[in-house]
Formats: C-alpha cells, structure tokens, sequence
C-alpha cells in the first residue's frame, strides 16, 4: 500500500438542524451554505428520530427540476408518488433513485405512525446536458444492493457506483455516467479498520452518524462532515465502540450552480423559467 496517495481531511463542520418539508425535523450534513456542498453534491438531509412528530407531516406534493435525489432508509417506511406515475415503497435498507431531469412533482410520505424513523436524503447535481431530460425512478430494496463483509472489520452496503476490495469487485444496481457516484454505508467494529480505493479526481466526503472514526491521524466526531483531499485511497479505523460513516465521491461537474428551492440549474434565466414552467402547468403537461 506503500504507493498509494491516501486522503485525508480537508474541511469539517456540523451538521445544522433544520426543518423541512411539511415540518419535518432533519439535520442537513452538507448544503447548509453555498461553501458547504461538494461538486457534484448539492445537499445530504439526515432524519433519525423515533419521535412521530418529528417526521409524520413528511413531504407533500413538491416540484423539483435539474438533480437527481437519493433516498437511503435505515430504519421506516416512505411512500413515493409523483405525477408521472411512479409509485414505491421505500422500506428499510432500501434506496429510491430519482431524477428530476426537467421536472417532477412528488411527494414522500410516512407509511407509519409510531417507531424508529433514520435516513438519509441526497441531491445529486445533473449536468448542464442532462438538466432537461426525462424525469424517472428506481426503487431498490436492501436485498438487491450489495452486502461486502470485511469479517470481523465491518460491513459495507454499497448504494451507487463500483468497489473493488481485496481483488473482488462490487456493483450496485445504481449507475450515473456523468458523475460518477460512489455512495457507502460503511460500518466498523471496535478498532476495525479498512481501507477504500476512490478514484483520483473524484471529490470525496465522508460523515459519521454513530461512533468514531480516525483518518488521516483526525478523529471524526458526531455528527461531523468532513470533505478529503485528492488520492486514490482513505483508511478509516474505528474507536473503541466501533464508527460508521456514510461516504459520498464522484466527478465534479464544474458548471455554475444556481438553486432556488426545489430547482437547481446553471443560470437565473432557467430558474426563471423553471418557475414560469411549473406555475403555468409544463411539469404536467
């Protein structure tokens, strides 16, 4: 490993809580400010609660237009629907992959009424070529995204893109050519450690929402967002009560980025007129 170039950390800051949706309680991880998101990533949501208040209102009919949006459900049950037609449970373990492309309205709702709520949300940028395409869907349950076990290390659920360990390659069902993305749930027992390759060029993130994780000689803290340096590979080793940490890389776009709400393009003209497209019925037409 001695010719590898390891990242290390770069930036770290907070996760803020917030509210969202209809009045649902979240902590946003990245996309709190403008200098807080990380090309091609615009936003991760975080909601953990088993507080029914915190997220029964859940997000009604909404527009988006220019991204993609990635749900990933550790523990509940979502309901998916949109105007095109789409409809997808999203129960624990499972992801929902949606892209907005030039519009969608959808809404995710709660299919319980007590119990434990924990998941993420993640805004994927779409490039300036593909902001206009199509809107589509997928749904995965946990059964169909890969399950890498490092032994008594930990455990990896890989949700996008391909990971190659000790000679074995693993490929989610989840696939984006222009960005590229590796999206993980990485999970370490006590003083595990691994080591993960991710492509130079790629930008890269990781954030801890149980335990604690050391890389590159700094201990990630709870609750924590910490953006790399460039490399090809990042060793992660775990506290004494063992860590996970989501991770999220892939290829900067380098375009502008204009976001108002729910619409996310390169120039105020097209946020403009996305505005104009939905208040005058194009998203359903």
């Amino acid at each position: 490993m001695s010719n590898q170039q390891y990242r290390t950390i770069r930036q770290v800051f907070s996760a803020l809580a917030t509210e969202d949706g209809a009045g649902v309680s979240l902590k946003r991880a990245l996309g709190q400010t403008d200098g807080q998101r990380m090309d091609p990533y615009l936003m991760m949501d975080v909601f953990f609660s088993d507080d029914p208040q915190d997220y029964i209102a859940g997000f009604p009919d909404h527009p988006h237009r220019g991204f993609e949006t990635i749900t990933y459900m550790l523990e509940g049950n979502m309901l998916h629907e949109d105007h095109v037609g789409h409809r997808g449970e999203l129960k624990t373990g499972g992801i929902q992959w949606m892209t907005a492309g030039r519009g969608i309205i959808h809404s995710e709702m709660p299919q319980q009424i007590d119990g434990e709520m924990r998941g993420f949300q993640i805004w994927l940028n779409l490039p300036r070529s593909e902001k206009m395409k199509a809107p589509s869907y997928q749904n995965f349950d946990a059964e169909q995204l890969p399950n890498i076990s490092l032994l008594e290390q930990g455990q990896i659920i890989l949700i996008a893109g391909s990971l190659t360990l000790d000679g074995d390659t693993y490929t989610s069902p989840v696939q984006a050519q222009a960005t590229q993305p590796l999206i993980a749930d990485i999970r370490l027992e006590a003083h595990g450690e691994v080591h993960i390759p991710i492509s130079t060029g790629l930008n890269a993130l990781l954030y801890l929402f149980e335990g604690e994780i050391e890389v590159g000689g700094h201990t990630l803290q709870f609750d924590q967002t910490a953006i790399l340096s460039d490399g090809d590979m990042v060793h992660l080793k775990a506290g004494i009560l063992g860590g996970r940490v989501m991770l999220l890389a892939g290829k900067p776009l380098n375009e502008p980025i204009v976001q108002y709400g729910p619409f996310v393009m390169n120039s105020v003209e097209e946020i403009q007129q996305a505005i104009d497209d939905y208040n005058s019925g194009k998203f359903i037409s």
